[in-house]
């Protein structure tokens, strides 16, 4: 057997105008963990996918335990033993967690008959083996992301796969669940699995990874040990400039009647179901409050309540004295509400617009970008644009480009750009970091405290906890579609706001309430 379970040697991957891969050496020995880092653009995705199969290679050359390949289609990397993990899971909802995982693996009985339990006994004995528990017979949809991300690894290894890749698999997870994926990664090491995990946390990549590589702009700047580095050291190897990691910030001044006031307001989800409940709180000036939660416990739908893109059941939201309940989203734009919404692909931008469409979208009806009702201002728009572009550091050959064309990162950029340029009152930013890299995410988070200094009231819905307990002046913790705290980033940390977002509760809440009682 190979020492390494998977070599890459000049590997080069051009598209229209960009060279994604130029002569990228990587490799994996077996039973590691890798690590893989860079900024957005730098090449990291492509050179994975090009092992998944999903690219091919312009030059270069794959080997896979010692055998050489240069065309492969993902069919055959996972008859190769090459499983992916996705960001953004690959799973069937409505299906159950065997039937997600047997999927065009279907064991027949007597070549006739679906064998259902003989698939189940073969995912409990996977789940067991690799200390991954998931209930075969539950429905994907009524499972919390966690475990549907383990139903993806072990989907991953039912087909057979000794090479993992695992792309931002800590995105969506608590710190406890964290914790239990860090310690699934040790297990498959233990049992002579190799894994490539991309990553933005250099603090989980020093944690989990034995070695990691760092791309910029497609090439590779350098392989270091894990524990022989730090996070200073890999956040300038991949933007190629020291990066500030603590925030220097004024304090917040908060001001004493609330901006923003919500009260009591109950909303379904897509589903019908209920997603908000009684949920109250209040936003001030000069002020961020953070909501930490777990995905799908009503954030989602808080961020859309508070934008107009849902209806409420009952509740007041008001900005000022302005009533906002049942007002259309254009209302709540008109009244001075921002918002950087999580999905930027589905609610920032329309990717098939120039920048110059989606540079005013909202405000696309209103002056100076139409002058009167049936026509616009081309000059105004352009201006308007270019003045996004150089401000928010949007890096486009032209106004002119289709917002598809530009990376993840500058996307975020045209969209905060285009949101903060109104000037508002309150801006809902959910998750607004997302998929960026360490240069991006300090960039939002410098955008996001201008505002605020500036005297905006501004909710930040994230999941990712350090980055809460960075940013925020209050923290909102949700669970059930409740906000069951509310903390002060002094007077908590990591573990107690996991612990609430797991169970709505922690042992120190309850301690203080048994006192107090």
């Amino acid at each position: 057997m190979s020492e390494f379970a998977v070599e890459m040697r000049g590997i080069v991957k051009r598209f229209p105008g960009v060279v994604a891969n130029n002569d990228i050496d990587f490799d994996l020995k077996q039973g590691e963990i890798h690590g893989l880092l860079g900024e957005n653009g730098a090449g990291k995705t492509v050179l994975m996918s090009i092992l998944y199969g999903l690219y091919f290679p312009d030059e270069g050359q794959i080997l896979i335990d010692g055998t050489a390949y240069s065309h492969y289609r993902p069919a055959q990397a996972i008859r190769l033993g090459i499983g992916m993990v996705h960001q953004h899971f690959m799973l069937v909802p409505r299906l159950t967690v065997a039937e997600n995982i047997m999927l065009g693996q279907e064991p027949a009985k007597s070549g006739l008959f679906l064998d259902r339990e003989t698939a189940i006994r073969k995912i409990e004995a996977f789940s067991e083996q690799y200390g991954l528990p998931i209930d075969p017979r539950a429905r994907v949809e009524q499972l919390p992301v966690s475990e549907q991300q383990r139903i993806e690894i072990i989907k991953a290894l039912y087909r057979g796969a000794n090479t993992l890749i695992l792309d931002e698999p800590t995105a969506v997870l608590t710190e406890q669940n964290v914790e239990h994926l860090a310690a699934a990664m040790r297990k498959l090491k233990e049992e002579g699995e190799s894994t490539i995990l991309i990553t933005h946390k250099l603090r989980e990549a020093i944690g989990m990874c034995d070695r990691i590589t760092v791309l910029r702009k497609g090439t590779v700047v350098g392989t270091v040990n894990a524990q022989e580095t730090s996070e200073r050291e890999l956040a300038e190897m991949m933007v190629g400039r020291d990066v500030v990691f603590t925030i220097r910030r004024s304090q917040a001044k908060g001001a004493p009647s609330p901006t923003l006031r919500v009260r009591d307001v109950d909303a379904k989800d897509d589903r019908g179901l209920p997603a908000l409940k009684k949920v109250s709180l209040d936003l001030r000036k000069h002020e961020i409050l953070g909501i930490a939660g777990v995905q799908g416990n009503g954030q989602a739908e808080l961020a859309e309540a508070l934008t107009g893109l849902r209806p409420i059941q009952s509740g007041t939201i008001a900005l000022h004295d302005r009533r906002l309940a049942g007002k259309t989203a254009r209302d709540f734009i008109t009244a001075g509400i921002a918002h950087i919404p999580a999905d930027r692909h589905l609610r920032g931008l329309v990717m098939d617009f120039s920048l110059r469409e989606n540079a005013i979208l909202g405000q696309h009806r209103s002056k100076p970008f139409s002058p009167h009702r049936f026509w616009q201002s081309p000059q105004a728009i352009t201006g308007f644009t270019r003045d996004i572009i150089e401000a928010f550091g949007v890096r486009t050959p032209s106004a002119a480009t289709l917002a598809r064309n530009l990376s993840g990162g500058n996307q975020q950029r045209l969209i905060i750009g285009r949101e903060l340029s109104k000037d508002p009152a309150v801006i809902i930013a959910s998750q607004p970091t997302r998929g960026l890299d360490v240069g991006g995410i300090e960039y939002v988070h410098e955008q996001l405290l201008k505002m605020r200094d500036r005297g905006a009231a501004v909710l930040l819905i994230s999941m990712d906890l350090d980055e809460i307990l960075m940013v925020s002046d209050r923290i909102a913790v949700m669970y059930d579609g409740q906000i069951v705290a509310i903390k002060k980033p002094d007077e908590t940390g990591r573990r107690e706001l996991g612990e609430l977002m797991l169970s709505g509760s922690s042992p120190r809440l309850q301690e203080q309430e048994n006192q107090e009682a």
